[in-house]
């Protein structure tokens, strides 16, 4: 049975924070401003498509129904604005920026039955609770990081340690005018190892 992708896109630093601006009291909020280029935004939107849904958490979710609405030109606003927004919440009643749905008490069976439908790719962005429980359950089928030459020592991390330890194969990297790498992956699965004496033999 053919299923939607799921696909996760994230801003993040070396050090692996993913913080935007205006989420909380984050004094490194404007972090990734002075590295973003034409070129690079054109990057991102060929990457992201024009003809998708989005998986979001509620804190990513009020986050973008307070800006996307506001934002009338460019290559995201409009398909931001109109996708599908599937919304891990507690409040679904709150829900105003549309068309959107929630994903129901148990999330990740709300996932499981949107990606079971037909569709366009279901993309994340923010959301690093949402990212962590989609990569514990297996569900992530591509993971995009938009690696910028920062660290910035604290902050919101884009994968909790609940995610667990999984491998990804890089499928391609991509660089900007200001060294920010756009770096996709394949989702694999549970993690390889070996040991020393493995790797000598």
């Amino acid at each position: 049975m053919k299923t939607r992708k799921i696909r996760i896109f994230e801003h993040i630093s070396m050090d692996g924070v993913i913080q935007p601006p205006g989420d909380g009291d984050f004094a490194n909020g404007g972090w990734s401003a002075p590295y973003r280029t034409p070129a690079g935004a054109a990057a991102v939107a060929e990457a992201q498509g024009t003809s998708f849904d989005l998986l979001l958490g509620r804190r990513t979710y009020d986050l973008w129904a307070d800006f996307w609405p506001k934002v009338k030109a460019g290559p995201f606003a409009g398909p931001i604005n109109a996708a599908t927004k599937y919304v891990a919440t507690h409040r679904p009643d709150s829900l105003g920026w549309g068309p959107v749905a929630d994903l129901g008490t148990d999330v990740m069976a709300g996932v499981r039955r949107v990606k079971s439908t037909d569709g366009p790719d279901l993309i994340v962005w923010g959301s690093s609770t949402l990212t962590s429980m989609l990569l514990e359950q297996g569900l992530v089928d591509e993971v995009l990081l938009l690696v910028y030459p920062v660290l910035l020592g604290r902050g919101k991390r884009c994968f909790s340690d609940s995610a667990g330890p999984r491998e990804l194969a890089l499928v391609s990297t991509k660089t900007t005018p200001t060294g920010v790498l756009l770096n996709t992956y394949r989702y694999v699965g549970s993690l390889r190892t070996e040991s020393s004496a493995d790797a000598s033999g």
